[in-house]
């Protein structure tokens, strides 16, 4: 900042007030100009991390997140970047292979460069435990939540995307309604088949818990998990599927074309998550439901950007609608 001042004619404080824009500095527009002249001519730039200390303000928001790895890696960064950008922050982003020892070093980093607040991002619904550091700065979590419940969450409606998966099929007239569910025992899975079966019931069909059979999120077990339902008595197999994950209708569309039958003419498909590379190429396309990463790192930085200035939250704990789209499965 000396050799600004310096080659501008000007002192060092002046040179401050303009490139902090001080409001009231009243700086002649000839010596605004020379200023920003000489910080070009110079190459001149800011220490952000004096800056930082001198206005208690970074202009970051730090992301830790194993989803980079993901098939959802754009999303969640897409929707936390373009909020922060509205407020002309920056996201510091970090990938953690949820790795706890990586993920407590790029904690101290991020806090280390006094970042305002932190966003945790998980590419499946679960709990999680942080580091007591991340009590230091505003925190936000995405798509998880505090094992210890203290910290603020944004998360999936998954009791609302199993309803609205289950009632759009029985929109299309089925009534016998199978579904290959996740590792029964997490969250989303508990979320899905409750809303599958509030459907059921709103429809006045008592739900038959042999036609739900765990699919383990991957194509091969659910693939199995259709054989099982597929090859029942023609009286009692289900007309639909209602498949937990995308990857799981894929192993069930190929247990339903094996045995000679058509979708969506026979045997009605819907997903979950929306993952582009198999819903969008399987043949028919796939009806499924999106999770909302996008949506959902938006929200985050919204309740950040509140927390970090300091005003309360109306809730700690926000769902996000998981949306139908509509292909050809059904």
């Amino acid at each position: 900042m000396s050799d600004v001042a310096r080659h501008a004619g000007v002192s060092r404080t002046t040179v401050s007030f303009v490139l902090n824009d001080k409001p009231g500095a009243a700086i002649p527009e000839e010596t605004r100009r020379r200023i920003l002249a000489a910080i070009d001519e110079l190459g001149y730039r800011p220490n952000a991390g004096a800056r930082a200390l001198a206005a208690n303000r970074s202009g970051w928001f730090g992301l830790i997140t194993e989803i980079v790895t993901g098939p959802f890696a754009g999303e969640v960064i897409t929707g936390a970047q373009s909020r922060a950008w509205g407020d002309r922050r920056f996201l510091l982003i970090a990938a953690s292979e949820g790795d706890p020892a990586q993920e407590a070093a790029a904690l101290d980093q991020m806090l280390e460069h006094r970042v305002e607040g932190l966003l945790y991002a998980t590419t499946w619904h679960r709990a999680v435990t942080l580091p007591k550091a991340a009590r230091e700065v505003p925190t936000v979590l995405v798509n998880c939540y505090d094992a210890e419940g203290e910290l603020p969450c944004i998360l999936p409606d998954e009791v609302s995307g199993g309803y609205k998966a289950t009632r759009r099929l029985l929109d299309a007239g089925h009534t016998r309604i199978g579904f290959i569910n996740l590792d029964p025992a997490i969250p989303a899975a508990i979320g899905r088949r409750e809303g599958y079966e509030r459907a059921l019931r709103e429809a006045g069909i008592t739900p038959d818990p042999s036609l739900v059979v765990p699919g383990w999120a991957t194509a091969d077990s659910a693939y199995d998990a259709a054989c099982e339902l597929l090859d029942r008595p023609a009286a009692d197999r289900p007309t639909a599927l209602f498949c937990a994950n995308d990857r799981m209708a894929m192993g069930a569309y190929d247990a339903i074309k094996e045995r000679g039958l058509r979708i969506p003419h026979d045997v009605a498909v819907v997903g979950f998550d929306n993952q582009e590379l198999i819903a969008a190429y399987l043949r028919p396309k796939l009806t499924t439901l999106a999770l909302p990463f996008e949506a959902m790192g938006t929200k985050g930085v919204d309740m950040l950007a509140a927390l970090a200035a300091g005003q309360p939250l109306d809730t700690r704990r926000v769902t996000i609608d998981c949306p139908l789209l509509e292909r050809s499965s059904v």
